[in-house]
């Protein structure tokens, strides 16, 4: 492939983009990003851009919030256009991870014969009441080269029959940690973010709409912060604004606007532990050595429960106090690659 189309929108995809981009730059692939517009506000999106100096985006759709469908039909639309108007069609057109931006830029570019790219393939919570779930298994279904971050992901995409053009490379998550953590630490220093000391917190990010849109699953989850030891920071994601404002908020928890990437690399860095419902800072928790509770009844990344280096708890307030208090019983050992995914990516994609 001589020229790419990279389909991002929303904050994880800005930073995996980061450093794929670097490394398709420095084999002289061509790339045109397209910011879908899933994430609008500034603290989710454009300030992204900015910090990790990825290249602007040639366009962007201004898809906005929206629901599932009415989100993937526009940007499917919106893609389908911009593609057909472009004087030649590219090589390829790459994804990355679960989205609403990843299934629409899969469909848009199949229907024109376009070879997708699906960074982070074959992930699986088995869970088919989530979207993302949905979007995921999808778009391995159509895409012509398919990266893993391990083999666990390899072997699920073999049980749905999927076996060609796969190739396990690493996770581009730790690549991004690896290359901005010194960067993040020389730009910010924790007090000038947080009124904590090291050690001395929590970090907590909540966003899925099965903890936030049924009130008893946010009731028990801020109940469960508020009885723990340590003050809990919750950095706010903004499709919750409105739930919050009506909620009140556990004098044990600092909740705060949100966070860059960098500043959320310092919180991570410097927390006790991480109750999260996210799907990469399960990932980020165990790669910085930090035992992760997973708001959650399942997870795309079982590698990391062994040990109790992450705890599945769900929206339980027990589970979540006993997790807390419990050490991981084993020795923590390196996972998901050795930091150069994307290196390999571009290698790949070149050859192609």
């Amino acid at each position: 492939m001589k020229e790419v189309i990279t389909i991002v929108g929303a904050r994880p995809q800005f930073i995996k983009a980061s450093v794929v981009s670097r490394a398709l730059n420095d084999r002289g692939i061509g790339e045109t990003i397209i910011h879908t517009g899933q994430h609008y506000d500034e603290a989710m999106s454009s300030i992204f851009w900015k910090e990790l100096n990825i290249p602007a985006p040639s366009v962007n759709l201004d898809v906005g919030s929206a629901s599932h469908g009415e989100q993937t039909g526009k940007i499917l639309m919106k893609l389908e256009d911009f593609l057909n108007d472009r004087p030649a069609l590219p090589d390829g057109l790459i994804v990355y991870g679960d989205t609403n931006s990843t299934l629409a830029g899969t469909l848009a570019a199949s229907k024109l014969h376009i070879p997708v790219v699906h960074v982070e393939s074959g992930l699986r919570s088995y869970n088919r009441k989530m979207p993302e779930e949905i979007n995921r298994v999808v778009t391995d279904h159509i895409a012509t080269i398919l990266f893993c971050s391990s083999n666990v992901s390899v072997e699920n995409l073999k049980k749905e029959g999927i076996t060609q053009g796969v190739y396990e490379v690493g996770d581009v998550m730790f690549d991004a940690l690896l290359t901005f953590s010194e960067i993040a630490e020389q730009r910010y220093e924790l007090n000038e973010i947080i009124p904590f000391a090291a050690g001395e917190y929590y970090l907590a990010t909540v966003h899925r709409p099965s903890n936030t849109d049924v009130d008893e699953h946010l009731t028990n989850i801020l109940e469960a912060f508020n009885s723990l030891d340590k003050p809990v920071v919750w950095p706010i994601h903004p499709r919750l604004d409105h739930k919050i404002s009506t909620t009140d908020i556990p004098d044990n928890i600092f909740a705060m606007e949100p966070v860059s990437y960098f500043q959320m690399l310092i919180l991570l860095n410097n927390c006790r532990r991480v109750l999260t419902d996210s799907g990469g800072l399960q990932k980020e928790a165990y790669w910085m050595q930090k035992p992760c509770i997973t708001l959650r009844k399942e997870t795309e990344w079982v590698e990391t429960l062994e040990g109790n280096w992450n705890i599945l708890t769900g929206p339980d307030r027990n589970k979540i106090t006993e997790a807390a208090n419990l050490d991981p019983t084993t020795e923590w050992k390196p996972l998901y690659g050795d930091g150069n995914a994307s290196g390999k990516i571009s290698d790949i994609i070149a050859d192609y």
